[in-house]
This record gives structure tokens, C-alpha cells and sequence, in this order.
């Protein structure tokens, strides 16, 4: 009798969650996502979104937490630190993947595959090359004569060193055999401020960040750095068609569990995220923000992760960013 109690409060002790079968689990409580950005940004508008969609496929909220800070790094490493219930989730993204651990010097507090399970891509947000509707520059071949014609004369801003606006930016000079200066901010908010009162010449940014600007005609988009046109820029040609088609930059964010998670979690969630990224409420819902729901299987996913991996680490080398 004592050692069926003593089995019965163990039982009881361990994190109430309802398992049934692989890729049949549920949480019984609200379930916590951690964006590793601050509030108002592309992540966490795409966050909120999924958020959203996933709490219906799990029964249960899923309350968006915001812990930004190096770029993603101390968001993602919450998670990959958090409890292996299935409570904590983290919606991650490139900087803190494929382009921190390429960084000489920057400390990364995880490792990318040996800490974290990484279920599926979310989200494909397609970046957008614009000047101020004031310049002169009135196409990306323009931009590209005046930065050979002039050294120095044309430089560009970003997020901060090491971000995707940066490399997105710097990938661009490497493929048009160009110069431009690298002027950092602490986010595209800035930046983009700072663009608009004509401090620098091009940004290379979301969609969803800088639309509001191009409609209420400030910014001149001069190409989209996808390889296909993007929905709510129809007119805006791609970087391929204008003859750089190694100039790919599309921001992305993924989901991922700590490693250690019990597998029919991991399956239970991924199913779930899966039906949540099928639906087309949050299709439309992605859409309306410039997105793509880009649901991939866990083997594809490893797979894209390391070739962004391939394709930012040798820019990061070029760009001489040391660190996030």
C-alpha cells in the first residue's frame, strides 16, 4: 500500500499534460511563446498571428512573451533553458541560428542543434530595398552606377552589425561589385527615421516594416529581394529580374522546443503548428502583413537552416561583424 501511494504522488507531482498517442499530445494549460524581440516588430506581428492560430490547434492560449536583446540570442536561449513540458516555445529566428554562430567573437550562450529541437519554419517575410522618394535614385541600377562612380558616396543602414538588414545590404555590394558604408541602429525603426530624414541612402528591411512608408509615398522601393514579386508590392521587380539573382535576403522565423523535450510533445506541437499554419485564417492573416506561411517537415527544416548557415556565414566574415 505505502509504495502504490508513493507511485501515485509521484504521478502526481510530474507536469499535468495530456498524452495519448505520438502527435496526439495537448497542454493543459496556456502555453508560453518567447519572441526574442521587442513588441511592434516584424516578429512579433508574425508572432502574434501564430500565436493566435496555434491556441486554437492546442486548445489552450499561447501568451506571446517579448524578451529581446543581441539580436535574438537571449530570447532563443530562454528556451532552449526552459522546461521540457511543452509550456515554453520559442519563435526563432536567423540571427540567432545562422548568423551569430559565425560571429569570431560572439559568446553564443546554445548550441543551435545540440540544445534546441527545431520543428518547423513558420514564416518567410520577403525584404524590400527602398531610398528616400526625395533622392535622385530612381532604380537599383542608378544606385549601383553612383556607389562605382563615387567610393564612398553611397552607404546604407540596418538594424545593427550582424542583423539580416545588414547582411541583406552587404550581400547586395558583394553580388553588384559595389561600395557602401554600413551605418547600424538599434532596430529598423530608426533606421528607418533616419532614412527618411535623408541621413543615409538605401535600407534593406520587412516588407511589413517599411510599407506604410512606400504607400504614404516617403520611400521609393527600387526592388524586392525574394525570387518571386511580392503580393502587396506587385510592382516592384525582384532583384533576379534586375539581374542580381544571387541577391536573396528573405527574413524568416521558425518554432523550436528545447532538445531535451519528450518526442510525443515535440510531435504533438509540430502537428499542431502544421494544422495552425495550413488554415487560412492565418494564411490571409500573413498575407494582409506581407508574410508566408512556410510550414516545412523537421528534416527539410534542418536542412534550410543550414544553408543559411552556408550562404550568411562567409558575408559575416566579409562584413567584418564580430559580434551581435
Amino acid at each position: 500500500m505505502l509504495k502504490r501511494r508513493t507511485l501515485l504522488a509521484t504521478v502526481l507531482a510530474l507536469p499535468a499534460v495530456r498524452a495519448r498517442a505520438a502527435g496526439d499530445w495537448l497542454p493543459d494549460r496556456p502555453v508560453r511563446m518567447i519572441v526574442p524581440f521587442a513588441a511592434g516588430g516584424p516578429a512579433d506581428i508574425f508572432g502574434r498571428v501564430f500565436a493566435d492560430a496555434l491556441g486554437k490547434q492546442l486548445r489552450q492560449p499561447v501568451v506571446v512573451e517579448n524578451r529581446g536583446g543581441a539580436g535574438g540570442l537571449l530570447g532563443t536561449d530562454a528556451v532552449a533553458k526552459s522546461a521540457l513540458d511543452g509550456s515554453t516555445l520559442g519563435f526563432t529566428g536567423p540571427g540567432a541560428l545562422s548568423i551569430a554562430p559565425a560571429m569570431p567573437q560572439q559568446q553564443m550562450p546554445f548550441d543551435v542543434y545540440k540544445d534546441l529541437a527545431h520543428l518547423t519554419l513558420v514564416v518567410r517575410v520577403p525584404e524590400v530595398l527602398v531610398v528616400n522618394a526625395k533622392s535622385d535614385i530612381r532604380d537599383l541600377a542608378a544606385l549601383v552606377a553612383l556607389a562605382k562612380k563615387k567610393p564612398g558616396a553611397v552607404n546604407y543602414g540596418s538594424a545593427g552589425v550582424g542583423s539580416i538588414t545588414h547582411l541583406a545590404s552587404a550581400l547586395l555590394a558583394s553580388e553588384a561589385k559595389m561600395e557602401a558604408l554600413h551605418i547600424p541602429y538599434r532596430g529598423v525603426a530608426p533606421a528607418a527615421t533616419d532614412l527618411l530624414s535623408g541621413r543615409f541612402t538605401y535600407l534593406i528591411a520587412d516588407v511589413p516594416a517599411l510599407r506604410p512608408h512606400i504607400e504614404a509615398g516617403a520611400f521609393r522601393p527600387l526592388a524586392v529581394t525574394t525570387a518571386q514579386r511580392v503580393p502587396s508590392l506587385p510592382d516592384v521587380p525582384t532583384t533576379a529580374e534586375l539581374g542580381l539573382p544571387r541577391v536573396i535576403s528573405d527574413n524568416w522565423y521558425g518554432l523550436a522546443l528545447p532538445a531535451a523535450t519528450p518526442a510525443h510533445i515535440r510531435e504533438g506541437m509540430r502537428d499542431a503548428a502544421t494544422r495552425a499554419l495550413n488554415s487560412p485564417e492565418l494564411v490571409q492573416g500573413f498575407a494582409a502583413q506581407g508574410g508566408e506561411a512556410a510550414p516545412l517537415a523537421p528534416e527539410a527544416y534542418l536542412d534550410f537552416l543550414q544553408a543559411e548557415a552556408a550562404k550568411w556565414g562567409p558575408l559575416v566574415k566579409q562584413s567584418g561583424a564580430e559580434s551581435l
